[in-house]
């Protein structure tokens, strides 16, 4: 058996479909860790959505921005953007059942290989967190997403940059909004965990007293693997405590999987596929 962590598909099926024969993969063997934003900017959102569902157990998906997107656009709460090419979803005959799978996502996910942690998010863990305060606060949203009384004033009041920091104390909608800030949208913040949304160039680009969420100093995370995605700008990076696999598939560049178990020449090697599937020209990435 082998596990692989594959970084922002975005609605690139083909490129999905190519990077999994590149590696191999067989569904009765190997295990995927998909780090979120499976649909959105790219042509086959579609497929995507299909061929993880198909795939069950040996395909765990974690949400992203554009997946929470896509469930609030779905459910009237919030409006499609011009540059959304969700439409094949919204009005797909099996609309409802790919929806309930969606939002039944975890928003984080944990596995131990070989001694070591891998804590999975889609963009970013709070420097205060540890890894089993980040899973048990990924799981206050999981719950109310799966909640069908509750998943509707969530998603409707979801959105929002406020409460910019983490504080135990939050209830409610606020601390929900926090939490999946952190885990969907982050890239810059203080040493204090005050999040910036502004930024979104590569590391260097921090705004003055904000800094990539990872370079934080004493984060509580570091003593564990965080991989992620998210940060197309940012690209591959592969170091203690960091594994960085948003490689920009949709803007023109690769999709990415990874290793995380095996023998130490088989761990952490990029497997990678380009895509000709970009996204239009001169579009920010989201």
């Amino acid at each position: 058996m082998a596990l692989y962590c594959i970084g922002d598909i975005q609605g690139c099926d083909s490129a999905l479909g190519r990077l999994l024969e590149r590696i191999d993969f067989s569904p009765s063997r190997d295990r995927l860790f998909i780090l979120g934003d499976l649909v959105n900017r790219g042509p086959e959102s579609l497929q995507v959505l299909r061929r993880l569902r198909r795939l069950g157990d040996a395909a765990r998906c974690i949400l992203g921005n554009h997946d929470l997107h896509l469930l609030a656009v779905s459910r009237g709460h919030r409006a499609p953007h011009r540059n959304d090419t969700l439409d094949a979803v919204l009005a797909a005959p099996d609309r409802a059942e790919l929806l309930d799978w969606l939002r039944h996502r975890p928003l984080a996910m944990e596995t131990t290989v070989g001694g070591e942690t891998v804590l999975m998010v889609h963009a970013g863990v709070l420097p205060g967190w540890t890894a089993a305060r980040t899973m048990a606060l990924a799981s206050e949203v999981e719950a109310v997403l799966r909640d069908d009384a509750a998943v509707d004033d969530f998603l409707r009041d979801m959105y929002g940059n406020r409460p910019a920091a983490w504080c135990g104390g939050l209830q409610g909608m606020p601390r929900l909004r926090v939490i999946v800030n952190a885990l969907t949208r982050l890239r810059f913040c203080s040493a204090k965990g005050v999040m910036d949304f502004e930024a979104k160039e590569g590391a260097a680009s921090a705004p003055a007293g904000f800094m990539p969420w990872f370079e934080v100093p004493g984060r509580r995370t570091a003593e564990v693997t965080v991989a992620f995605g998210h940060w197309s700008t940012l690209g591959w990076i592969d170091r203690p405590g960091v594994l960085s696999l948003d490689t920009g598939c949709v803007w023109g560049g690769c999709l990415t999987a990874v290793r995380i178990d095996g023998e130490p020449a088989l761990r952490r090697q990029p497997l990678q596929v380009h895509c000709a599937q970009s996204q239009v020209p001169g579009l920010p990435p989201g």
